[in-house]
């Protein structure tokens, strides 16, 4: 699949040609079997864009008598070649050649003579191979030729397949020596390298609202920094996924772009939960500034959940992301394979100047220990911490501010409601020492904020 995306995006995206020529399948199954793709090789070849040839080799039908070479192969190859001009070339795969070839010295030279020969034709060439047992290919030769050897690889951990490329060698230029996970998807592969994110972003000046003027003016005033990385963490049922919602909400209200990936519940129940605090979310899908993506985190590994993510990111091309929550991504994961994860995921996105938001699941005591112990709080810019606590029979929700890198920002715990009109904020009440929640704080201020509304976020 990587060799035949080589040469369709080689003709479509640059306008070179290119032939693949084959050895296992035919022609038209080859074009039937990569449709699922969008790849179309029957109009590449209209085109005179494509040249697909099917070499039927079956060592029962050959006699052998004399020395064995490849001159049929280079007639073949060098009448596609000039027939479109083609400047790219794939052999798929090359031991069906020589699949019943005893004489180890005649191949030997048979595989330099043809990678010699398409050298000297200025053609790009690909050339697969299977993988051998105590060499990289069957026949140990190919990778000491070859200018640049790929290696893939297909592995199987926790009941998660995961497909791995790493680059054995390239001659004449640096790159890089890990193991990248890589995808084939509906837009062909998707690779993404483990160490090309560096800490090269640009930190933005510019400060964008949360969608509430109260957790706003906990942060300074103005909310956070555009392209920065905001956690919110908090026990079950203490309101992440609606300040996570409201912040999208917020977004979208600026005429911008957002997106929602969501491991606990469908796109549907996040949409309707997210109407009792007065969030239609569904008005900013249907006019295209808001998508929702919701799957189990077992059903990809870690490294295809990121790419996935930044496959999607990249095609929507949002200016805030929310995901909820990043918690549930280590189910059955050591944490360190989570930690670099996230870090590349929160790279990704300063790169682009995109604000991310992350949520996260604690328990109801110990929830800024239990965060720091994940890893993640260091990556964050802005941590908010959400709470449940019980006071005169009542369970009071309170948030607080963390940090928040760059900004001044409060240091007060502020009760908070979720009601139809969203995330309501209350200003700290005392009574002497005492701080006053719930109804007696309710009671304390009159009618001035009404009854108390009880929420399950």
């Amino acid at each position: 699949m990587l060799a035949l995306e080589f040469l369709v995006h080689g003709a479509t995206k640059l306008g070179e040609p290119g032939v693949f020529l084959m050895f296992e399948e035919s022609a038209a199954e080859l074009s039937e079997n990569v449709r699922s793709l969008g790849f179309d090789l029957d109009a590449l070849q209209e085109q005179q864009m494509l040249v697909l040839d099917h070499v039927h080799v079956d060592r029962s039908e050959i006699l052998e008598t004399g020395e064995y070479n490849l001159d049929g192969l280079f007639i073949r190859l060098g009448y596609a070649i000039d027939t479109i001009g083609a400047k790219r070339v794939v052999l798929d795969t090359l031991e069906a050649l020589f699949g019943g070839l005893p004489d180890e010295g005649i191949l030997r030279a048979e595989l330099r003579r043809l990678f010699r020969w398409l050298k000297d034709r200025g053609v790009s060439a690909i050339i697969t191979g299977e993988r051998g047992r105590e060499a990289i290919t069957r026949h140990g030769l190919e990778e000491y030729v070859a200018d640049c050897v790929l290696l893939l690889d297909h592995r199987v951990e926790d009941n998660v397949s995961t497909r791995w490329l790493r680059v054995v060698k390239y001659r004449g230029s640096a790159h890089g020596t890990n193991e990248y996970p890589f995808m084939i998807g509906a837009e062909g592969v998707s690779v993404l390298p483990i160490t090309s994110l560096r800490l090269e972003h640009e930190a933005s000046t510019e400060r964008i609202s949360v969608g509430n003027s109260g957790i706003d003016e906990m942060l300074g005033g103005l909310g956070v920094y555009r392209g920065s990385s905001v956690l919110v963490t908090g026990s079950p049922g203490a309101g992440k996924s609606s300040v996570g919602a409201t912040i999208a909400d917020a977004t979208c209200r600026r005429g911008e772009r957002a997106m929602l990936f969501v491991f606990e519940e469908s796109a549907s129940q996040l949409l309707r939960n997210m109407k009792s605090i007065g969030l239609d979310l569904q008005h900013w899908i249907d006019a295209g500034l808001l998508q929702v993506h919701a799957s189990r985190p077992t059903h990809y590994g870690l490294e295809q959940h990121l790419m996935l993510l930044h496959d999607t990111i990249g095609a929507f091309k949002p200016s805030v992301v929310v995901v909820d929550p990043i918690s549930n991504l280590s189910l059955n994961r050591q944490l360190t394979q989570l930690e670099a994860t996230l870090m590349r995921l929160v790279d990704m996105l300063k790169q682009q100047q995109i604000t991310g938001v992350f949520t996260n699941l604690t328990s109801e005591s110990g929830a800024v220990q239990e965060v720091a112990t994940i890893g993640v709080s260091s990556l964050m810019d802005t941590w908010l911490v959400l709470s449940n606590m019980e006071s005169n029979s009542e369970r009071i929700r309170t948030i607080q501010v963390v940090k928040s890198r760059g900004m001044p920002h409060s240091n007060q715990v502020r009760e908070f409601e979720l009601t139809h009109n969203g995330i309501q904020l209350f200003n700290v009440v005392r009574e002497g020492a005492r701080v006053v929640t719930g109804a007696a704080r309710a009671m304390h201020n009159g009618a001035e904020h009404g009854a108390v509304v009880a929420g399950v976020r």
